[in-house]
C-alpha cells in the first residue's frame, strides 16, 4: 500500500509538498528508569528524547510498547543506564546514580505573593525560530491547546482569576482547523482563565481562530487579517463555499463580541467605515464616506494594524512586552509564572516548554515525512524480494522501525493524520495500521 504524500496548507490554501531531511535511528531498548511525581510509579525502559527537560520515554504495559513524554514538572526522578551495549557510537550515557537524584530548577521564579492574580504566556505558532513552525492545524491546534490546560489550570488556577495569554504569530493555514481552535479557547479556555489575545501577526486562519476573544491587545507592529479562503491549487472559494465560511466568520465574530462587517472585509473585498459615538461605542458602515475612520477601501482586503485596531476599539491597548501588557490590562501586579529564559521576552511556563517541544517535534516530523514513508514502503518492498525467511527479517525490522516512526508523529501530532497521510480519520488510520502490521506478519510466516 502507498502512503500519500504529505499536504502542506498556508494561508488556507492546500498545495502538495515533499519535505525532505534527516532520519534520526531509533534508540535500542535500555534499562533506564523515571520517577513519576504524581503516584510515584518507577517506570523502566528508554529516553528516546530529551529536549529541555521534556522526556520521550518509551516503556512496555502488557506487554505492548509505547511511548510517552513526560514535563520536568511531572518526574521526580531519572536514572539513566550506564551500560547499553547497544548504544549508538559516539554517544555515551550518564553514569547511573546508586539513587535516584530530584531534578532541581533554579531559574524558577518563586510563588506568586498571596491575592496576586498569576499569569501565563502560550505561544500559538513560532515564526522567529526555524526548528518550530507557525501553521494553523500543524503547529497550532486543538489539540495542542486540551494537552496545555491542565498545566496551565496547575500553575494559574482554574476560577477565572488566573491569566493566559495566547501570544499569535501564525501566517495562517488550515480552514477545518479554525472551529476547533475557537471552540477551545471559547468553551474551555474562556470559562477557566481570563483568556487574552496578543497578537504579533494573526493571518488568515490564525485570525479567524482567535476572534472569539473578546480581549485582543496589538504589539506595534502587529497584523491581523486578510482571511480570503482558498480551496486546492489556489482557487478563492466562491458561491455556496463562500457563503458558508462568511456565516461561519460571523460566529466567531458574535463569540468575541466584534461588529462581523470587520471580519467580513477580511474575507472580501467590502468597504468599512466607522465613527466612535459620544458614548464611546464603535458605529461601522459599509462605505467609505459614512464614517470618520476609513478602516477598508471597496477593492481591498482588510488587514488591521495597532493604530487601526485602536482607533475602532478592535485592540484594547498596544503591548510590546509584558510590562506594557499588563498595565494595558489595568494590573496594579501581576506574577507571569515559569522559568526566565536567555532571549525570551517573558517567563517560559511549564505548558509553553510542552508546547515549544511540542511544535519542534512536529516540525522534525514535518520535514522527514517522506523518509519515513520511502523508508517503510523500500524495506517493505525490499523484504517481499526475498526467497528466504532470514533474509526477509531484516528488512521486516527495518520497516517496522519506519511504521514506529510514522506512529510517534501521529502520537505527537494526531493532525499529521490528515496532513502527512492524507487520510480522513483515525479509523481510517488505524485501519491502515492493521492492514501494514499484518502484511508484515505475514512476510515473516
Amino acid at each position: 500500500m502507498k502512503i500519500p504524500t504529505i499536504q502542506r496548507v498556508t494561508g488556507l490554501a492546500v498545495a502538495a509538498c515533499v519535505a525532505v531531511g534527516t532520519i534520526f535511528a531509533t534508540p535500542a531498548f535500555a534499562s533506564d528508569k523515571i520517577t513519576l511525581k504524581k503516584d510515584g510509579k518507577v517506570l523502566e525502559g528508554t529516553i528516546v528524547r530529551e529536549v529541555e527537560g521534556v522526556v520521550w520515554f518509551k516503556y512496555t504495559v502488557a506487554g505492548v510498547e509505547q511511548t510517552q513524554m513526560f514535563t520536568a514538572e511531572e518526574y521526580s526522578a531519572i536514572v539513566k543506564d550506564a551500560a547499553d551495549p547497544k548504544a549508538p557510537a559516539g554517544e555515551k550515557k550518564a553514569d547511573a546514580p546508586s539513587t535516584p537524584v530530584p531534578l532541581a530548577d533554579s531559574n524558577k521564579k518563586p510563588d506568586a505573593k498571596p491575592g496576586v492574580t498569576r499569569g501565563a504566556v502560550i505561544t500559538l505558532g513560532e515564526t522567529r525560530d526555524p526548528a518550530q513552525g507557525d501553521m494553523v492545524g500543524l503547529f497550532m491546534t486543538s489539540y495542542a491547546l486540551d494537552q496545555m490546560m491542565p498545566m496551565l489550570e496547575e500553575e494559574v488556577g482554574n476560577d477565572g482569576t488566573g491569566v493566559v495569554v495566547l501570544r499569535v504569530n501564525s501566517g495562517g493555514g488550515a480552514l477545518s482547523e479554525v472551529q476547533k481552535l475557537s471552540d477551545e479557547i471559547h468553551n474551555k479556555y474562556k470559562k477557566k482563565f481570563r483568556t487574552v489575545g496578543w497578537i504579533d501577526s494573526a493571518i488568515s486562519a490564525a485570525a479567524m481562530s482567535t476572534l472569539c476573544l473578546e480581549e485582543i491587545y496589538f504589539t506595534s507592529r502587529a497584523n491581523f487579517g486578510a482571511c480570503t479562503a482558498w480551496h486546492g491549487n489556489l482557487v478563492a472559494a466562491k458561491g455556496i463555499s463562500l457563503e458558508r465560511i462568511l456565516i461561519q466568520a460571523e460566529g466567531f465574530s458574535a463569540r468575541g463580541g466584534y461588529d462581523p462587517m470587520i471580519m467580513r472585509s477580511m474575507q472580501i473585498q467590502q468597504p468599512l467605515s466607522a465613527t466612535r459615538l459620544a458614548d464611546g461605542t464603535i458605529k461601522f458602515f459599509v462605505d467609505e464616506t459614512s464614517g470618520e475612520i476609513i478602516v477598508n477601501r471597496k477593492d481591498e482586503i482588510l488587514t488591521l494594524n495597532s493604530e487601526t485596531a485602536m482607533k475602532i476599539g478592535f485592540s484594547k491597548g498596544t503591548a510590546d512586552n509584558l510590562a506594557d501588557l499588563g498595565r494595558a490590562m489595568k494590573f496594579n501586579e501581576i506574577t507571569w509564572v515559569g522559568d526566565n529564559i536567555a532571549g525570551s521576552p517573558y517567563p517560559i511556563c511549564k505548558a509553553e516548554k510542552w508546547n515549544i517541544a511540542y511544535r519542534k517535534q512536529a516540525k522534525t516530523d514535518e520535514n522527514n515525512t517522506q523518509r519515513y514513508i520511502a523508508a517503510y514502503q523500500n524495506n517493505f518492498n525490499a523484504a517481499k524480494s526475498e526467497p528466504t525467511r532470514d533474509g526477509r527479517a531484516k528488512f521486516v525490522n527495518l520497516a517496522r522501525q519506519a511504521l514506529d516512526k510514522i506512529k510517534a508523529m501521529v502520537r505527537n501530532n494526531p493532525n499529521f493524520i490528515q496532513f502527512a497521510l492524507n487520510m480522513e480519520n483515525e479509523a481510517e488510520y488505524h485501519e491502515f495500521l492493521e492492514k501494514e502490521e499484518k502484511k508484515l506478519r505475514e512476510l515473516m510466516r
